[in-house]
């Protein structure tokens, strides 16, 4: 017995909890925040490749930002990516789809993403996500739907490791120097030179962002358990995870935001530790984050308000709100079109990034008012439908 693309959920509307629908669309913001500081170019650098200015209101921002958003919001959005997958899984499975089915569905979607993402670095942004979020969605494919809990947290606590230091090594160096040593892209004038460049650095990536692995495989494990379904029942443990995650976090991200700011000098041959600190914290303040959405919607008015609904509307088509963000920021900023980025300290980037963000949600409500899914989840809903899959062990 078989069920065909005519019966699979690509046309059916299945219930949305609001959790990681309200995390995505305020966590959206966080992206912005952090994209953004890519496209500036023609400024000093310093620690984490984070633009050096002298004036007064620049370095405030540069370490707020770095303590809330810097290696924290692409480990939340990993975390609710893995929660995905683990939803999927179990979806499928209550309408009776085969293991081939669902682990074939998760490759294909896993590969439209890689696609979606290609595009979006060979257009806009080459420090996209979608690329690294799709492969390793197909690469564990077969784990998000066979391996026991115990076996993800285990991978998980065996790469948080190797991302730490890593991810610390590469943006340890506390040298302020004038050339990019990062997206080089941005500040290149010629569009086809620029291109060709984005490809290169979209292949780079990955290296920068390694902590999204054991991010994503909690993130299975918590979907597995639908921690951020039924939250009501879980209101005080998510609390709890909230203030801990967060707590490690920002302490865990004060010495390289201190640094960073320009109000701190770190001892010599301290930065790469401290670096990984931040890498490590970030892991946890990004699960919190996520826990911290699932706590404020045990406060059903929250929910219920227009804010709330904007939000959810926002996350349930993060997919485009992301690629809206480059379409808007590149353009801007970047050498090859108006060439902003060289003129813009930090605080008037993240204005630039914060209006973009709230451009996106108008977007999505008028979506939703509208009865309409995203664009860019109807593309990936239609390379990822399943031709047939069967019904069965």
């Amino acid at each position: 017995m078989t069920t065909t693309s005519s019966s699979a959920p690509t046309r059916t509307r299945a219930r949305r909890d609001p959790a990681p629908d309200l995390a995505r669309g305020a966590m959206l913001l966080a992206i912005a925040l952090a994209n953004v500081m890519i496209y500036l170019y023609d400024h000093p650098y310093g620690l984490r490749h984070h633009v050096v200015t002298d004036g007064a209101l620049d370095p405030l921002v540069t370490g707020l930002l770095t303590a809330t958003v810097d290696a924290r919001a692409y480990p939340m959005f990993a975390a609710l990516y893995g929660y995905g997958l683990a939803r999927i899984v179990a979806t499928r499975r209550e309408r009776g789809w085969s293991e081939a089915g669902v682990r074939g569905y998760l490759r294909r979607r896993g590969l439209g993403l890689v696609l979606l993402g290609a595009l979006h670095a060979a257009l806009a942004f080459s420090g996209d996500i979608l690329g690294w979020y799709g492969l390793l969605g197909v690469l564990l494919a077969g784990a998000s739907a066979r391996w026991s809990d115990r076996r993800l947290l285990v991978v998980a606590a065996a790469t948080l490791p190797v991302a730490v230091v890593v991810q610390g090594i590469v943006y340890a160096d506390p040298r302020v120097r004038t050339e990019r040593e990062l997206f080089w892209s941005m500040a290149i004038e010629e569009p086809l030179e620029a291109l060709l460049w984005r490809g290169v650095e979209w292949l780079m990536t990955p290296f920068g962002l390694l902590a999204v692995v054991p991010a994503l495989l909690v993130g299975v494990v918590a979907g597995r358990r639908d921690l951020l379904g039924d939250v009501a029942s879980r209101r005080r443990p998510l609390l709890a995870a909230a203030v801990v995650g967060v707590a490690v976090g920002w302490l865990g991200g004060l010495p390289m935001a201190l640094a960073t700011g320009g109000a701190v000098a770190l001892p010599a041959g301290s930065e790469a530790w401290f670096s990984g600190l931040h890498v490590l914290s970030g892991v946890a303040c990004g699960l919190g984050y996520a826990a911290l959405a699932g706590w404020l919607c045990t406060h059903g008015r929250l929910v219920r308000s227009w804010a709330g609904r904007a939000l959810r509307a926002t996350g349930a088509r993060s997919l485009t709100c992301y690629l809206a963000q480059s379409v808007v920021l590149a353009p801007l900023l970047s050498a090859w079109a108006l060439g902003l980025g060289a003129r813009l300290g930090t605080a008037a980037a993240a204005g630039v990034a914060a209006l973009t963000w709230v451009a996106t949600v108008v977007l999505a409500v008028a979506l939703e008012r509208a009865g309409r899914s995203g664009p860019a989840e109807r593309l990936l809903r239609w390379f990822a439908r399943p031709q047939a899959a069967t019904i069965g062990p």
